[in-house]
């Protein structure tokens, strides 16, 4: 007995986009078994219970495979959606994947790429619409490393109403990249590789809390291949942790779903660290001066209240309670409670070991971390409210620059704000300045923000009413913060809600990748992918490609706060910053900072002076940018900066 595909797609597809009726369509592949009733028209047929599948007697055609579709006219082709084979069996199953377009079955264009979850699930890809009337599909990988096999159920292309052709002037979004897992959290590491993990399970987080283990996956860039992993020597489900990048640029991951477990990934191998003192979930974390990790908050696991503050040395490989450092001052007036009043903090390392935390709530607080620790209030977030599942961005740490967007007063089912205000802090202790600039355009939480080289930040995503697992009220219009005018400008869309479990990252190309959302199982809103976007800087007038200055060599990538580099380039340019790696999980990035550096020059050799605070330039590593007289922004090279 089989079932139409078209109730399952209806159920399953997060976007807005209609199945393309396939009457008359034709297809063609590289290679399928004869005499097995195992064509290729089996992928169209509309019966789930039927399989196209490659040669596999008398001998294995090898991959890659490829599917080519012809829809016989033109579509604003938006999505693609692949049912592996339902009978029991994995064989064929699709991984490592490119999906092509074409009006003409001449000239391709890719539009997603990555690796299918090796399962008999539904796999819903959809992208930036495009007119399109071929699609094709390279199989790279067999899902299971079975053999060299690719087969498939059900094949369907999904289509937009409209099309208009985004101006390049607003940045554009990429391929989609699918992961086999539904990345709730992120890291960018040195490599310029993406590290991703979801929960104990690829596409859901219920039901086995505290199991020991993490789904992870890393993206790479440079190869567009997406790898997975089960990690369980640490003995820790890592979903919904506090999240840092250390002093070494090590993604530093605490509690969560394993409440008082402590995970540090060295780029090969994650290690165990020491528990805790205080079990936590939803608490943030952040570097300190000292390369101390600092962590406060996080109810949401490991029992509620009372999660005060406490510090990690990489010195001793210790946790040490921070007495003075009490989590109180720093609550929402959420009404579930404690639950979620101490969640998702906004940290920011500072000078000589402090630590700034601009909200959610609309108190604001310093906390030190010498000896048992203190607080201080730093005053209100002027008439800001709490702002739960917002977000705090320093696009300037030179000048103690702080950009507050969004939030909402309850952790969900309330209505979020577009509220932005300006926080400048100085010496630790003081009272923070605060100044109301002009709202966003749309109210989000569960939004996240980026800041770029020049300074400029992206904010992506996020809901005007947030409901956690819900894409209902979703927000796909990114704004772009100008700092120079204090103003926010719409951008192009993207093709995915980001909304609860999303998070966006800065590259070290200066892209921007965007991911994530959902990890609810059988959900209509898990968004197991995510897009690279590309900032209008990296355009001409015209929309073409801009060409890039190029960092020929710097003359130290390991440097001493205070020091100076001599960077050597290919042709003029008028400025430089650096980013701080970034991470993210839950709307939280305490890593991301940007420091922007005056040089001089000596013909196209110029000298930069790295901030001789190091809570200013913190410990840990660096993306160095140099843009010319255009904006247009160098590929970055990786500077690890020491206390």
């Amino acid at each position: 007995m089989w079932k139409s595909l078209a109730a399952v797609i209806v159920a399953s597809v997060p976007f807005v986009a209609s199945q393309i009726d396939r009457t008359g369509w034709s297809i063609t592949v590289d290679s399928f078994q004869t005499g097995t009733g195992n064509e290729a028209a089996k992928a169209l047929d509309g019966n789930t219970g039927t399989i196209w599948h490659t040669q596999w007697m008398p001998t294995n055609a090898a991959l890659p495979h490829t599917v080519t579709l012809d829809m016989k006219k033109v579509y604003n082709v938006n999505g693609l959606t692949y049912l592996p084979r339902q009978d029991g069996n994995s064989n064929g199953n699709i991984g490592q994947h490119s999906i092509q377009i074409s009006t003409d079955g001449t000239t391709w264009t890719e539009t997603a790429k990555g690796t299918y979850l090796d399962d008999s699930s539904l796999k819903s890809t959809p992208f930036t619409a495009i007119p399109a009337r071929y699609v094709r599909i390279i199989a790279q990988t067999e899902a299971g490393n079975r053999g060299p096999w690719t087969s498939a159920a059900e094949i369907n292309v999904l289509a937009a109403a409209t099309y208009t052709k985004p101006p390049t002037n607003l940045g554009i979004w990429g391929a989609t990249i699918d992961f086999p897992i539904v990345p709730a959290a992120a890291a960018v590491l040195t490599n310029g590789k993406v590290l991703l993990w979801s929960s104990w399970k690829p596409l859901d987080f219920g039901g086995g809390g505290g199991s020991g283990k993490t789904e992870t996956a890393i993206y790479d860039p440079a190869s567009g291949t997406v790898s997975r992993r089960t990690v369980t020597e640490t003995q820790h489900d890592m979903f919904c942790p506090g999240l840092s990048l250390d002093a070494s640029g090590r993604p530093f991951v605490t509690g969560g779903n394993d409440a008082a477990k402590l995970s540090i990934y060295d780029g090969s191998n994650w290690i165990a660290g020491p528990n805790m003192k205080i079990q936590r979930g939803y608490q943030s974390s952040a570097t300190l001066s000292d390369g101390r990790i600092f962590t406060i908050g996080g109810s949401w696991s490991g029992g509620e209240g009372n999660k005060n503050g406490e510090v990690w040395s990489p010195a001793s490989n210790t946790w040490s309670l921070l007495p003075g450092c009490p989590v109180a001052p720093m609550l929402t007036a959420d009404t579930r409670g404690v639950y979620r009043s101490d969640n998702h903090g906004w940290l920011f390392g500072w000078k000589s070991g402090s630590v700034f935390q601009a909200g959610p709530s609309k108190a604001m607080n310093w906390y030190t971390t010498v000896g048992t620790g203190g607080q201080k209030t730093a005053g209100l977030r002027g008439t800001d409210p709490d702002a739960m599942n917002g977000n705090a961005i320093m696009y300037d740490a030179v000048n103690g620059k702080i950009l507050t967007v969004g939030g909402a007063p309850n952790y969900q089912d309330n209505q979020a704000t577009g509220n932005a205000r300006i926080v400048t802090i100085g010496a630790p202790g003081t009272t923070a300045s605060v100044a109301a600039i002009g709202n966003m355009a749309y109210a989000r939480a569960f939004h996240n923000s980026v800041v770029m080289p020049d300074g400029k930040v992206l904010i992506v995503g996020g809901e005007s009413y947030p409901v956690p697992f819900s894409d209902n009220t979703a927000t796909n219009i990114p704004e772009l913060f100008n700092p120079a005018t204090s103003s926010f400008t719409s951008v192009n869309p993207i093709s995915v809600p980001r909304t609860y479990h999303s998070w966006a990252l800065l590259l070290p190309d200066a892209t921007i990748i965007s991911g994530g959302g959902g990890l609810c199982g059988a959900c209509a809103t898990n968004h197991p992918n995510a897009q690279i976007y590309s900032p209008a800087y990296l355009f001409n007038a015209d929309g073409t490609k801009a060409a890039r200055p190029v960092i020929n060599s710097v003359s130290s990538t390991n440097v001493a706060v205070g020091t100076k580099i001599t960077v050597a380039m290919n042709r003029a340019v008028t400025s430089f910053s650096l980013v701080r790696y970034g991470s993210g999980t839950h709307s939280v990035n305490t890593d991301q900072r940007r420091i922007p550096l005056t040089p001089t020059a000596s013909g196209l050799t110029y000298t930069v002076t790295i901030p001789s605070d190091p809570g200013v330039a913190l410990p840990g590593s660096w993306m160095l940018f140099a843009m010319d007289s255009a904006g247009v922004p160098s590929v970055s090279k990786t500077i690890i900066v020491r206390a």
